[in-house]
């Protein structure tokens, strides 16, 4: 089972909710009183204008692609286009987009007054009672828009309860991946998305910031953890997310459960973001407390001149696994890896981002995807010793006509190792 970054951290340690409230080690230190002022009262939301132009793409989209409509179940696909800000559960709530036609909502009946408060635009909301089936209002839905067939696309996050109700209420329509149409959308940013993931990285950095500059011996990942979420909390940062490894667990890019405190000369590591308007953040930092050793300095020059490499080759028209490739070679001239070996660079070097922190695509090996303006990545060459520690740098960039931009720019030196905006 493969398990995406904030699920590992929900898996193995406090979660971020339950560490701003104060849920630490009763051996922790006390994490200073943060007081900080928000800095994202001038975030714009994404239009009504904006959400209807996605619409009429998502639509053109179906057409070259013979798909007659697309269900979209509760999470970042359904806001993205609808502008319903909604949640899972076993009772079915799904946005339709046909190919011609107004989006049609399909929500339990109670569910309706609060579905239709949500919603930014459009007026067909189909109710079902709890004795009912709910796919039939979907195929209803479909019929009305004069649809008695064809090929149905499901958002790649939808259930399989979802599939097998549509198969037995509406026999006559193919099932296949909504892909093309969702993520042909998605993966472009408009100049509204990249200001919302500024924002975002902005309250990250500066919350870096904060944090750097209290870090104490003797601390534990959690008293870290709170300092940082509670710092993103206060800069007006929605659903922190953090991470915080010292030492030799630096070296397993998503942590361990060894028990750890900062000490003299240890390798400290955050992995942090967190939304504004349901975009996302993602920066890592690597920090030395105390003075740091010829090695580590090494490792960390080593981990930036990566970011830049990686950096440098993202250009327009580039096949997005060619920036994973370049790293690679530069790192194994220096005696790291080869390949996914360790010590080396164990994981791809970026992903995707925009409302959820891992979106296609990935600066990977083999990915053929070729990078065009308003993609959004991770940059994150990291390189890890399961014998000593591990450094990685994160700042995440968007593709301009012109080629990469950083939203954060890295630090050039472990001596100030946070880094500015972009």
């Amino acid at each position: 089972m493969r398990m995406s970054k904030r699920d590992f951290i929900a898996f193995s340690g406090v979660s971020a909710g339950a560490v701003a409230m104060g849920a630490w080690s009763p051996a922790a230190i006390s994490a200073p009183e943060v007081k900080l002022s928000s800095i994202t009262g001038d975030a714009v939301p994404i239009s009504v204008a904006e959400r209807l132009a996605r619409i009429a793409k998502a639509q053109r989209l179906m057409a070259e692609n013979n798909i007659d409509a697309i269900l979209l179940e509760p999470g970042s696909a359904m806001l993205y286009f609808s502008g319903v800000s909604w949640w899972r559960s076993e009772r079915l709530t799904t946005v339709i987009i046909p190919r011609e036609g107004d989006i049609g909502i399909v929500t339990p009946f109670f569910e309706e007054p609060s579905v239709r408060e949500s919603m930014t635009f459009g007026d067909d909301v189909r109710a079902w009672n709890e004795h009912e089936n709910p796919f039939d209002l979907v195929a209803g839905f479909l019929k009305d828009r004069n649809l008695k067939g064809g090929r149905l696309g499901l958002e790649e996050t939808v259930r399989y309860f979802v599939v097998d109700g549509l198969k037995s209420a509406a026999p006559s329509f193919e099932i296949t991946s909504a892909a093309p149409v969702t993520q042909g959308c998605r993966m472009y940013k408009s100049a509204a998305e990249i200001a919302l993931m500024r924002k975002a990285t902005e309250v990250t950095l500066t919350a870096y910031r904060h944090v750097y500059k209290h870090l104490e011996a003797g601390m534990e990942p959690d008293d870290v953890k709170a300092l940082m979420t509670a710092a993103q909390s206060q800069l007006g940062g929605v659903g922190s997310w953090n991470m915080a490894l010292f030492g030799v667990a630096s070296a397993y890019p998503h942590g361990t459960n060894q028990p750890q405190k900062i000490e003299e000369g240890q390798i400290v590591l955050m992995d942090c973001g967190c939304s504004v308007e349901g975009y996302q953040a993602d920066v890592s930092r690597t920090f030395v407390y105390g003075e740091p050793s010829a090695r580590q300095r090494e490792v960390w020059d080593t981990v930036r001149k990566g970011q830049q490499i990686a950096f440098e080759t993202a250009q327009i028209g580039t096949a997005a696994g060619a920036v994973d490739d370049a790293v690679r070679e530069y790192y194994e001239s220096k005696g790291w890896g080869p390949k996914y070996k360790v010590p080396g660079l164990s994981h791809r070097t970026g992903h995707g981002i925009g409302m959820d922190g891992h979106e296609r695509v990935n600066f990977v090996h083999g990915e053929k995807t070729r990078l065009a303006p308003g993609m959004c990545f991770s940059n994150e060459p990291g390189l890890y010793d399961y014998d000593s520690f591990g450094v990685r740098l994160e700042d995440c960039l968007y593709m301009t006509e012109k080629g990469p931009a950083w939203f954060s720019v890295p630090p050039d030196s472990l001596d100030s190792p946070v880094g500015k905006m972009g």
